[in-house]
């Protein structure tokens, strides 16, 4: 006898079952094929639409070239930096917006050269037999292929599909505009000559073959303006690194459909750096040859007119006389005009570069203080700096159109102008003592030489100046000179160590074989998940381990899903797995019988939670095998409430129990014989109003003792317990009652209501039926289940095997011959 305490234990019971769901998992294989198929199919569509990826790469050495002409006499500061920022400048630089605007306008790369492949367009950059000259001071279509068909070697058709816009957008590449202009709806198509300017409101270029173009008539390509900041932004993801073994070698590789692109683009991004860098260190040497230059004109007037002048005076004069006893004195005077000729040089210098500083914005003209003899490094150093300033700021207004960027170029300008400023200021300050002193001394020498004759006075005088003119003369030639032999031995300080070259290899993806895994994956996550969610939301009973886990109730037999159009499953295929399930529960029936020690009619009730599981077919084949086995037997409809026992039958329902038990029929009257041997029927009749009160009534005792007398088995097909009393009414009269739970359908909450009534002894002998079961993840119905008090079922002969595959379809047959059980 089973206790309160056991039925609590099992319907408190909820651990995660881990093996049926697994075997929930298998049952759904054919999602997870399906799922993986598709996104198998997915994976590969992806796989030949997507275009490759290829990837170029050079090398280059930043070294700190010094000019072996580089002394301290020719103090011309070309440096671009000091050694330890190199790198990292040329870094920065490399990835810097203003660079790279100033090399994708070099190359025109915001002009995309396409053909249109099977999937997509592909591009054909540096493949085409053409090339295109654009006038970037006009409008070109924006963002849309431009066909280009060439009709033979010298013509060609341009097509635009315009479809229902009358308006487009173009850019304009020189002012950083964009503009929309109308266009008339339709195809735009127009005929033009090889060479001929295409001047039209949205376009304006001209198509120009390259050497060797081979043969093109015929073919067809595409053009695209794409956003020149867009094209910017993508070159500028150039992958930039330090070899970590050497700091002074950079690596710079980039990722891209073409190959010829990425190579022409990094070994320009070099070359414009290379040519940016060696023009930064000869900036000084230009500048000083200028300054020498219009220096020198001017110089060589006074040396001439001052060599003219000496000339005029030695003529008809003795000169030796005259020099006599003034060489030394005239040595010394030309001395202190050669030092306070480089003290004004100085002073002048400071004076020009301090007016030039105030009044001017473009300091990239300044010459080296050098010329000048100035060697202040602080002076050197900054104007060095200005220079270098003023020129990036000339390459950005080339195509740099934010005025905040120039504003912190002036920021910084005007920042190293104020130093330089104060550095003047202090350098004239202590240049002007030693100007006060060198005039003191020449004073002092002019003093003595106004004691000699007025001849001789006269050619010292006119010696002096020839002198000093020939030594400034030839001062600044010997700076023009050195100079010169600066710039020409100037080499960059960033060189190749590789140039990016297409030598065959490069390819990066697409990566076919990940997206392949990831279709793998998702092919099995997403089922998985699905089957994981259906199962947590699931609360129906799948299988006997739902059962015992919820109940101690035996289960009595396991009938599997019916392959027959009606409910006669046993009677229309009596050696079928589904007849043997039924005979087992006999089987079962009879041991319990026999251990009750019960003797004469056998009454068997049948029940269940709810509509729909089943319960009616159960009636209906345990009445047919014991009806086969002889057995007079009879099937009572008493789901008064919903009649349906009928119709399977091909009898009618006009009278029944209700008939007998408001008095009108007798028994054998509502008594109905069927084609099956042994086996009668009595239907429930028309509904009544008070179904309940007729089953509690004396008629309803009096109607099974007269049965008893009758059939040897007696089938109660009853009204659901989950629903209404009415079988509960009958358990009275039942030898055994089989409640029938059908997987998928029954649910597991139900199983507490049955739990319930046989606690407190409403239902008393009860066994559980499971129907319509299908072991789905063995694809059959040999489970080798027993319980309770009968025997279950084991593995069938071999002639019900082939008795339930005459009916099978062929899918079914291979299903079975693959799955079946080991």
């Amino acid at each position: 006898m089973l206790s309160t305490k056991d039925f609590s234990l099992f319907e408190n019971q909820n651990n995660f079952d881990f093996k049926g769901l697994l075997l929930k998992i298998v049952s759904y294989w054919k999602w997870f094929l399906a799922c993986l198929i598709v996104t198998f199919f997915i994976a590969y569509q992806v796989n030949i639409r997507k275009e490759k990826i290829y990837g170029m790469d050079a090398s280059i050495v930043i070294k700190d070239e010094n000019n072996p002409f580089f002394t301290s006499n020719t103090s011309l500061v070309f440096n671009w930096g000091g050694t330890s920022d190199k790198v990292q400048t040329v870094i920065n630089t490399l990835k810097s917006r203003t660079h790279n605007e100033y090399v994708v306008d070099k190359l025109e790369f915001y002009i995309d050269y396409l053909k249109k492949g099977k999937y997509n367009f592909q591009d054909v950059y540096g493949e085409t037999p053409f090339y295109i000259q654009i006038d970037k001071n006009k409008n070109q279509l924006a963002d849309t292929p431009v066909l280009i068909r060439f009709i033979n070697e010298k013509e060609y058709v341009v097509s635009i599909p315009f479809d229902e816009n009358t308006s487009v957008k173009t850019y304009n590449y020189l002012q950083g505009t964009t503009e929309n202009v109308n266009v008339s709806a339709g195809t735009f198509e127009k005929k033009f000559a090889v060479g001929e300017p295409v001047q039209l409101p949205f376009l304006n270029l001209k198509v120009l073959i390259n050497a060797n173009p081979g043969f093109y008539s015929g073919n067809e390509y595409y053009i695209r303006f794409n956003n020149f900041d867009g094209t910017v932004a993508a070159y500028k993801g150039l992958n930039v690194e330090i070899d970590t073994k050497a700091g002074s070698i950079v690596r710079l590789s980039l990722q891209g459909t073409n190959k010829k692109r990425l190579v022409d683009y990094l070994n320009t991004t070099v070359n414009v750096l290379r040519k940016k860098q060696l023009d930064s260190k000869n900036q000084f040497a230009k500048n000083t040859i200028a300054f020498i230059d219009s220096t020198l004109i001017a110089m060589e007037e006074h040396l001439k007119d001052s060599e003219k002048e000496l000339k005029n005076f030695r003529k008809d004069k003795n000169v030796f006389e005259l020099q006599g006893g003034g060489e030394k004195i005239t040595e010394q005077l030309s001395n202190f005009d050669i030092e306070k000729d480089g003290i004004t040089r100085k002073i002048n210098y400071y004076n020009s570069l301090s007016n030039y500083l105030q009044k001017s914005t473009d300091y990239s003209k300044l010459p080296a203080p050098t010329v000048a003899g100035i060697e202040d490094p602080n002076i050197v150093t900054n104007v060095a700096k200005l220079i270098q300033l003023s020129r990036e700021r000339s390459e950005m207004a080339y195509s740099v159109k934010s005025q905040k960027l120039f504003d912190e170029f002036d920021n910084q300008m005007n920042a190293t102008k104020r130093v330089l400023l104060e550095n003047i200021n202090s350098a004239k300050n202590a240049i002007t003592i030693d100007l006060g002193i060198i005039n003191k001394r020449i004073g002092q020498a002019e003093s003595t030489i106004r004691q000699l004759p007025e001849e001789q006075q006269e050619l010292m005088k006119i010696t002096r100046k020839y002198d000093l003119n020939d030594n400034i003369y030839s001062t600044f030639l010997q700076k023009r000179s050195e100079a010169d032999i600066v710039k020409a031995s100037n080499v960059s300080d960033i060189e190749f160590i590789d140039t990016a070259k297409d030598v065959g290899g490069g390819l990066l993806g697409p990566k076919t074989g990940v997206n392949y895994i990831l279709a793998l994956l998702l092919g099995i996550l997403i089922p998985l998940i699905v089957v994981f969610t259906i199962t947590l939301l699931d609360n129906s009973i799948h299988g006997t381990e739902d059962i015992e886990r919820l109940t101690a109730i035996p289960i009595i037999g396991i009938v599997g899903k019916k392959h027959t159009e009606s409910n006669m499953s046993v009677y229309e295929k009596p050696k079928s797995p589904l007849a043997e399930s039924f005979r087992s529960i006999r089987s079962s029936l009879q041991f319990l019988y026999k251990k009750q020690k019960l003797d004469g009619t056998k009454i068997l009730m049948l029940t269940s939670s709810v509509g729909g599981e089943g319960k009616t077919f159960c009636s209906i084949n345990m009445a047919t095998v014991f009806a086969l086995s002889e057995k007079r037997t009879v099937i009572v409809g008493l789901d008064l409430r919903k009649p349906r026992i009928f119709g399977d039958f091909n009898i009618e329902n006009n009278i029944g129990v209700v008939n007998y038990l408001i008095g009108q029929k007798s028994i054998q009257e509502i008594v109905q014989h069927t084609h099956v041997p042994f086996l009668d029927v009595i239907t429930a009749g028309p509904i009544p109003p008070n179904p309940s009160e007729l089953l509690i009534s004396q008629a309803m005792t009096a109607m099974i003792d007269e049965l008893k007398e009758l059939y040897d088995y007696i089938i109660l097909d009853t009204s659901p317990v989950g629903l209404v009393s009415d079988a509960l009414e009958l358990a009275q009269y039942c030898d055994a009652t089989l409640y029938v739970v059908r997987q998928g359908v029954t649910k597991k909450g139900m199983l507490a209501i049955v739990n319930e009534k046989h606690k407190r002894g409403e239902l008393h002998n009860i066994s559980i039926v499971l129907n319509g079961f299908e072991n789905k993840s063995q694809y059959g119905y040999g489970y080798g289940y027993g319980y309770g008090y009968g025997y279950g079922y084991g593995t069938y002969v071999n002639g019900y095997i082939e008795e339930e595959m005459k009916d099978q379809t062929i899918w079914e047959k291979i299903k079975s011959k693959i799955f079946k059980r080991k």
